[in-house]
């Protein structure tokens, strides 16, 4: 057996002919050429064997009750399963129109009656080697989309991890206390939850807005890796300068952010960290910083951090109980905050940690 005929060995070929003889003349062709013939003596029963198990190749006549060869190439053209599957058109007439509408229809060839053997199996042999090779050259580069994804995937975690790890590191330049980066994580995702039921903020805050929110709340403070620990653990009063350094990690944070970009997969976690990066210290009446952003100007992402942070740290750092910590920012509210976002946050308290 050569190389050729076992490259097609037990390759299914379904043949569709309203007339048994051609039937059987075309099974034996098929069966030399050590293919599996599949026989329907018509349209309906082809597509019902063809729902079984998938042919590599279908050889049908075009002549034929009900439903015709054309009709039967239409349905299988249509379907995505079996829309790459060659069919050959069989026909005691050489109509020069008919291999036209043949190939018009998705048609790979055209084999006239009556049969000669030898050219029956170099046109199916042409065809099932095709097949065989796109349908191989397909598996290769499905398997390649799955190994380059993969691949990119590992990629972006290990930016992730590179991020949060800058992030552990500016916390501990400022002496946050360990459990802040845990708690403004979770307490971020539980007020965006919380929006999303309140009819102010239900079309502007998705699962995916929530899920972004939750993975990049954590960077809010990542440029602080840029500015000196002495400053970041100053007690008592900044001078000018000291504000000035202070205040750029909203801008280096952003910066660093962005030379990170990563690919579409994670676009909406890294731009909601770079709007909350640069941004979560913007106040309502635009009195904040880096930009002196007001009310909506100010990304909505930026506008929870801002009031969880408050929160974290007044219960954290400073030793507030919550209700002492919320009257404190209860006065800054419509200031500092979003009085709508605050009121939420009031309202679900008891749920933050």
């Amino acid at each position: 057996m050569s190389e050729e005929e076992k490259s097609m060995e037990g390759q299914r070929v379904l043949i569709v002919d309203d007339l048994e003889p051609n039937r059987l003349i075309l099974e034996e062709i098929i069966k030399n050429m050590n293919c599996v013939p599949v026989l329907a003596e018509s349209g309906q029963q082809a597509l019902e064997l063809v729902k079984k198990q998938l042919p590599h190749l279908v050889l049908t006549d075009i002549s034929m009750p009900e439903m015709d060869g054309y009709e039967l190439c239409r349905r299988l053209k249509s379907k995505e399963a079996t829309r790459s599957i060659p069919i050959v058109f069989i026909s005691a007439f050489d109509n020069p129109q008919d291999i036209v509408e043949g190939f018009r229809l998705g048609g790979a060839d055209y084999i006239t009656k009556p049969f000669i053997a030898e050219l029956v199996q170099a046109r199916v042999g042409v065809h099932l080697r095709l097949y065989e090779t796109g349908f191989k050259l397909a598996e290769m580069n499905r398997r390649l989309q799955i190994s380059v994804s993969e691949q990119l995937r590992q990629m972006e975690q290990e930016k992730k991890n590179i991020l949060y790890a800058l992030a552990n590191i500016a916390a501990q330049n400022a002496d946050y206390d360990k459990d802040y980066t845990g708690r403004l994580k979770r307490n971020c995702q539980i007020l965006a939850q919380g929006m999303q039921l309140s009819p102010l903020f239900e079309d502007k805050i998705s699962d995916t807005f929530i899920d972004a929110i939750e993975l990049a709340a954590p960077l809010c403070d990542i440029g602080n890796i840029g500015v000196p620990a002495e400053i970041l653990r100053k007690e008592g009063n900044l001078t000018q300068e000291e504000t000035a350094a202070l205040q750029k990690h909203t801008t280096i944070g952003a910066k660093l952010l962005s030379d990170l970009y990563v690919n579409n997969d994670y676009n909406d976690f890294i731009n909601t960290s770079i709007d909350i990066a640069r941004c979560h210290h913007e106040s309502w009446d635009g009195s904040g910083y880096p930009s002196g952003m007001a009310g909506n100007e100010i990304p909505l992402a930026a506008q929870i951090v801002a009031v969880m942070a408050e929160y974290c740290w007044l219960t954290g750092k400073d030793n507030h109980s919550r209700e002492a910590a919320l009257d404190i920012m209860r006065g800054e509210a419509g200031q500092k905050f979003n009085a709508d976002i605050f009121g939420i946050c009031d309202k679900i308290s008891r749920q933050l940690c």
